[in-house]
């Protein structure tokens, strides 16, 4: 399905290690390049955009930045070794002498493994504290029963970032994706322009052979002199029209220059001396299942519902945790006591049934708000949050979906337009054939051999017009699909 998908829409997906193309820092194009300059194709202008193009290398920073919010919520359950020590002598006297240091495991499923040892003496040592001259080790376990035991804070902050990676991901393809179809309609604005110019040259050229050839029928007699004044209006009509056209061209040169940057970061502008290649001349009709298969493909892979997705998951996590802070706080605390030097696995014995019962310290605490009003309001907050999220992604499928829909129908109604306009552009150059037979002949007037020629120009100029719009028409359309680099 994929495969059909690409070979439908036209090849010109690229890739990021493509070889780059041969672009240089130029100044600016003064003249329009002629027909045996080197062409500068619209991949190697992806090229530039996706590897080079400051917006693309923002958009790439997005999966690291997540990468280092999901290192940092990992670090929630990185192991922790803490030590203290408080003591007290006044005038002399030893009061008391009291140290603890411990190391703290967290583990995923929600308790936390602790080791340590701790040594309190002196006169006045808190009797809670107290423990022999060689001090005192443990090995203990902290485990919330109730609230905490599914789902706690860190558990939910590293699912959350990790979801992010996916919003993230699907941030940076959406950028490039715009980048990119902006990127391919400017090009294929500036290969317009170039093609409006030669068609205009080429105009321009044939009004000042015809001047020529008008001015010397004048002068032997065969023509009026009005003639020659018809015939140099006409040039100089056409004259202007190719310095505007010329002005387009330069403009249209410079638009696309901003897609253009080295590997400094430095901006660089189109040489002089390339081309755009040329614009379609065939235009390929849409298979009858196409639109389904891109439709769904679009419901797939499309950057703005993959965001709407990773939303959701973020929220479904948010929920989980809220909902378990409608438990009590529950929590056991097991520490197993031994005097003297820390546990040794060497002595495995020593841990029997009634050491285990005689060399404990245990803990419970317990803690539930009567009300609840905070977080019954939260997670209801967050049902909220969540039907909108939804009813959002609902509305987005549906608008992605018709807009491939639109673009498919753009693409057919540009198709049956060229081949009228296709038509219509052979019947014009037949005309102006015909009109210049008769003027040859001096059955036709300066007048009316402009206006054939004038009418075919037009013709030509409003089929390059449709060529580039069904290029733009085929970037939109993969763009509406989720886009090229989604698509690969």
């Amino acid at each position: 399905m994929r495969t059909l998908i690409m070979l439908l829409l036209g090849g010109l997906l690229i890739s990021p290690a493509a070889a780059q193309p041969p672009v240089r820092p130029a100044p600016t194009a003064a003249a329009p390049p002629d027909s045996a300059a080197p062409v500068f194709a619209l991949a190697d202008l992806l090229t530039f955009v996706t590897l080079r193009h400051p917006v693309a290398r923002q958009a790439a920073l997005l999966p690291e930045r997540a990468q280092q919010e999901v290192r940092y919520a990992r670090g929630l359950f990185d192991p922790n070794a803490t030590s203290k020590y408080y003591g007290k002598t006044l005038g002399g006297k030893e009061y008391f002498h009291d140290w603890d240091t411990q190391l703290r495991v967290p583990l995923w499923f929600g308790a936390d493994v602790k080791a340590g040892f701790e040594r309190g003496t002196g006169t006045y040592v808190n009797p809670e504290n107290y423990t022999a001259p060689a001090g005192l080790s443990y090995l203990g376990v902290s485990v919330p029963l109730a609230q905490g035991l599914l789902i706690d804070e860190r558990r939910a902050s590293v699912r959350q970032a990790q979801a992010l990676r996916g919003l993230a991901e699907a941030e940076r393809r959406g950028a490039l994706n715009k980048l990119v179809l902006q990127a391919a309609k400017d090009y294929w604005d500036w290969s317009l322009n170039y093609q409006r110019l030669e068609l205009l040259r080429t105009n321009v050229d044939l009004a000042q052979v015809r001047f020529r050839a008008v001015r010397e029928r004048v002068r032997q007699g065969d023509l009026a002199a009005i003639d020659s004044v018809e015939a140099l209006t006409e040039l100089q009509n056409r004259q202007a029209t190719l310095a505007q056209a010329r002005v387009q061209w330069r403009n249209a040169t410079l638009l696309l220059s901003n897609y253009l940057w080295n590997e400094q970061n430095q901006p660089v502008e189109l040489p002089a001396a390339v081309r755009p290649q040329p614009l379609p001349a065939t235009w390929p009709t849409l298979p009858p299942d196409s639109v389904a298969a891109l439709s769904e493909l679009a419901r797939q892979i499309h950057p703005d519902l993959q965001k709407s997705r990773a939303k959701l998951s973020q929220l479904s996590i948010e929920r989980r945790l809220l909902s378990n802070k409608l438990l009590p706080k529950l929590s056991l605390d097991y520490n197993l006591l031994q005097a003297g030097q820390p546990f040794s696995a060497e002595k495995p014995a020593s841990l029997n049934g009634s050491y285990l019962q005689n060399n404990y310290k245990l803990g419970v605490s317990f803690a539930y708000p009567l009300l609840l009003r905070q977080e019954r309001s939260k997670l209801q907050l967050n049902r909220f949050k969540l039907q909108e999220t939804e009813l959002s992604l609902q509305q987005d499928t549906r608008t992605v979906e018709t807009t491939v829909r639109t673009v498919a129908n753009d693409w057919e109604a540009l198709r049956e337009q060229l081949s009228l306009q296709e038509q219509i552009v052979q019947n014009a150059e037949r005309m102006r054939r015909g009109e210049q037979i008769r003027f040859e002949n001096g059955e036709s007037s300066v007048f009316l051999l402009n206006t054939r020629e004038a009418s075919l120009v037009s013709a030509r100029v409003k089929l390059a017009e449709l060529q580039a719009k069904y290029a733009q028409t085929q970037a939109t359309l993969r763009w509406a699909a989720g886009g090229a680099q989604a698509a690969q």
